[in-house]
C-alpha cells in the first residue's frame, strides 16, 4: 500500500490545502479485525483456532491544516469489529461464523504528517465507546431428512468494558479531485473483557481498515 501511494505522488499533482484552512471528510471503509489472546475452543473432537473476522467503519472527520507539513484531524467513527473462530463440521452438524461482534462509536484524534503533496503519514489516539457486544454463530444440521438452520446471538455487553483506547497508525493519499484513500491500523490498548481470569491474558482489539472518502474545503 505504501509503495502504491508513493507511485501516485509521482503521477498525480495535488493542490494541498493552505495553512490555516479547515476541511471536512466523510469516509467509509472495510477491513479485518481480531481480538488478541482468544484461545482455541474445543468442539467435539476438534480444536477450533481463532481467526480474523470482517470489519467495517464509517466516519466524518474535520482537519485543520496547521502548516504545509502538519494537519490535525478529529472525527466521529462507527465501527463493527471483533474476532472469530474456524468453522466446525462433524456427522452432519455444522457450526459456522462463530464470532464476537463488537460495535463502537470512536473519536480519533490524529496528526497528519505530509511527507509529499497529498501523501500523509498519520498517528494519534482514539477513544472508543462500546454500543453492542454479541457472541454469534450459525448452527446447521439435518433433522429427519430436513435441513435445520439456527442463527444464535448472545448479548455479552455486560461482560465487556464500555471504554476502549487505541492508537491509529496509517497512511493516506488525496487525489487532485479530492477523493482520499486511507489505510489504517488500530492498535488496541484496553482490554475488552471486564473481568480478568487468573492465569489467562486479557483480550484486546486490533483492526485494519482501507477507506475511501471525499474532502471538502470549509
Amino acid at each position: 500500500m505504501m509503495a502504491v501511494m508513493a507511485m501516485m505522488v509521482v503521477t498525480n499533482a495535488k493542490a494541498q490545502y493552505e495553512p490555516g484552512t479547515w476541511s471536512l471528510k466523510p469516509t467509509a471503509g472495510l477491513g479485518i479485525s481480531y481480538m488478541t489472546n482468544m484461545e482455541s475452543i474445543s468442539m467435539g473432537h476438534s480444536d477450533l483456532d481463532s481467526q480474523v473476522t470482517f470489519a467495517a467503519r464509517s466516519d466524518i472527520e474535520v482537519e485543520y491544516q496547521a502548516t504545509n507539513f502538519l494537519g490535525i484531524e478529529a472525527g466521529v467513527t462507527y465501527t463493527m469489529q471483533g474476532g472469530g473462530w474456524e468453522n466446525y463440521k462433524n456427522d452432519g452438524v455444522k457450526i459456522e461464523d462463530s464470532r464476537f461482534q463488537l460495535q463502537y462509536i470512536q473519536v480519533p484524534i490524529v496528526a497528519n504528517i505530509y511527507v509529499a503533496k497529498g501523501l500523509a503519514l498519520k498517528t494519534g489516539v482514539q477513544l472508543g465507546f462500546m454500543t453492542d457486544a454479541d457472541f454469534m454463530f450459525t448452527y446447521k444440521s439435518k433433522v429427519e431428512g430436513y435441513d435445520a438452520t439456527i442463527d444464535t446471538t448472545v448479548d455479552l455487553k455486560k461482560e465487556c468494558n464500555k471504554f476502549d483506547v487505541a492508537i491509529p497508525i496509517g497512511i493516506s493519499y488525496e487525489f487532485k479531485n479530492h477523493w482520499v484513500i486511507d489505510a489504517r491500523y488500530n492498535l488496541g490498548l484496553s482490554k475488552v473483557n471486564k473481568e480478568s481470569v487468573s492465569g489467562e491474558k486479557d483480550s484486546k482489539n486490533g483492526a485494519v481498515f482501507v477507506s475511501l472518502g471525499y474532502k471538502f474545503a470549509l
